[in-house]
């Protein structure tokens, strides 16, 4: 009862490809901008700046410094500039969210692959188990038997 071990075709495949990356998307330099954007602008790091760029506008308008005077509450050119910074972010962050996202597909194929190897892995080992334990129970039956059929000492 030999039974020769076939590794999964998935295993040698998967060694070959490597983990799924996003620079691994064939991305120009669109692509390749617009997921530097995207997780630049996803940064807390841009939020505070956001946030500093806005509360400091907001101080120096309202204190009446030289560039600032001419922007008082509520601050009309800071929302037409904020209004500027959104309209532009918006259609590169959606470029860029894309392309994560195709990579992100690409890493959840790759893992479901994995997933159905294991779990063709599990199922062989299962039945080795099997296997093992009708063997040795096989072998506890030998050694039963085989201990009645001695003769015993006198």
């Amino acid at each position: 009862m030999t039974k020769i071990h076939v590794p999964h075709p998935w295993i040698r495949e998967r060694a070959k490809l490597g983990p799924a990356r996003t620079k691994h998307e064939g991305l120009g330099f669109n692509g390749r901008l617009a997921v530097f954007a995207t997780e630049k602008f996803g940064s807390m790091g841009a939020f505070y700046v956001l946030v500093a760029w806005m509360f400091g506008w907001m101080a120096l308008a309202s204190l009446g410094f030289s560039g600032f005077r001419n922007d008082p509450y509520p601050f009309d050119f800071l929302l037409f500039l904020s209004n500027l910074v959104q309209l532009f972010a918006l259609p590169i962050l959606a470029v860029g969210q894309q392309v994560l996202s195709r990579a992100s597909d690409k890493q959840a194929e790759l893992t479901f692959r994995d997933a159905e190897a294991i779990l063709k892995l599990q199922d062989e080992v299962r039945h080795l188990i099997e296997i093992n334990n009708e063997m040795t129970r096989e072998i506890h039956m030998a050694i039963q038997n085989n201990g009645e059929k001695a003769p015993s000492p006198a």
